[in-house]
């Protein structure tokens, strides 16, 4: 699917593109990113997305001011009305060399372009996974959270092209399910939800997160926990979901094949809401 073209980028709060060439996320990838869906000029997920940006601020020990950032990115949501909102946040400029700069300016980049386009008999029908050879590695300080070196990802997805697969399963360097390359999993097995723990590697996602919160709302508590590819194969229903195409339901991977269950349907209604 070509990328879409961004229809109005603001970096630092100013309306252009060009960025300098010593900032720290093009040198050493110092920083953090959250790709928001926009519905009518709101960001319904808001409140997920900055809760992510500030940890991750924490964990890299960046004192960005998050509210003028929130501000800024819900102000060019709503000029955007529907489509897609790409936040950037780097340490800004330094000279060469790992050490953090003493003062640091950080920047800033916000992108609106339209929302993806998505087959539909993806969400009706299901998907099929690539089992990807890529494995993440272990890192519990960047685990969980939306840093700018996706790599791991970026490897796991050219493994395959084509429109056979539409997502890729990516294990650890233990061989746990961990995640799929843009999307999170989950798995229905013993009558419960189980997800796996993103504490050593893997990204938090925020409609995994929603899910989460959603279904313990409803008295369904989903598990967080490694998750073995055996367990994966056991599981009645499976699905994968991110902020941009809700729940897409899993019906294969290698020679191992699920049905479209009425748990997941009802979790795909949860995650529809989002969207309206």
């Amino acid at each position: 699917m070509p990328a879409a073209t961004p229809t109005a980028c603001l970096v630092n709060g100013i309306a252009t593109s060009q960025l300098a060439v010593q900032d720290r996320g093009l040198a050493y990838g110092d920083g953090l990113f959250e790709t928001m869906r926009v519905v009518e000029g709101r960001l319904p997920l808001g409140d997920y997305h900055f809760a992510r940006l500030e940890l991750g601020a924490l964990r890299l020990r960046m004192h960005a001011d998050i509210p003028l950032i929130r501000a800024e990115a819900e102000q060019m949501a709503r000029s955007a009305g529907d489509g897609v909102l790409k936040l950037i946040l780097t340490r800004g400029l330094s000279q060469r060399g790992y050490a953090l700069p003493t003062d640091p300016r950080f920047t800033r980049i916000l992108l609106a372009a339209p929302a993806p386009s998505y087959p539909p008999e993806r969400a009706l029908d299901g998907i099929s996974l690539f089992p990807c050879t890529t494995r993440l590695g272990l890192q519990p300080l960047l685990a969980g959270i939306k840093h700018l070196n996706r790599l791991e990802q970026v490897l796991a997805r050219a493994e395959w092209q084509g429109d056979a697969f539409a997502e890729g399963l990516m294990r650890d360097w233990q061989g746990r399910v961990i995640e799929c390359t843009m999307s999170n999993i989950f798995v229905h097995l013993d009558g419960t939800w189980v997800t796996p723990s993103l504490d050593e590697s893997g990204v938090q996602g925020v409609m995994r997160d929603f899910l989460i919160d959603r279904l313990a709302a409803g008295g369904l508590r989903v598990v967080q926990r490694d998750l073995s590819l055996e367990e994966l194969h056991a599981s009645s229903e499976v699905f994968c979901c991110n902020s941009m195409f809700g729940v897409w339901p899993v019906v294969a991977l290698e020679n191992k094949r699920w049905g479209v269950g009425a748990q997941t349907r009802a979790v795909q209604a949860i995650a529809a809401q989002v969207f309206t």
